[in-house]
């Protein structure tokens, strides 16, 4: 997969890179602390992986900058 290829993640996956419960996700998602998905259809959502990517590596230097 190219880096410009757009493609989507759908919650289970999402939840396996970012190891937080559906309830966290969901309100992380309402504070603004984690990116909102688009809407796919009326029942599912899917976030980019670009953003997810991002994501994971944020909280993962911020977990081991806490941990020095």
């Amino acid at each position: 997969m190219e880096h410009n290829e757009i493609s989507f993640l759908r919650l289970p996956k999402v939840l396996e890179l970012i190891p937080v419960s559906k309830s966290t996700w969901w309100s992380g998602i309402k504070s603004g602390r984690f990116p909102a998905g688009k809407k796919i259809s009326l029942r599912v959502t899917a976030w980019d992986r670009r953003d997810i990517v991002e994501l994971a590596e944020k909280l993962s230097l911020r977990k081991s900058n806490e941990q020095k």
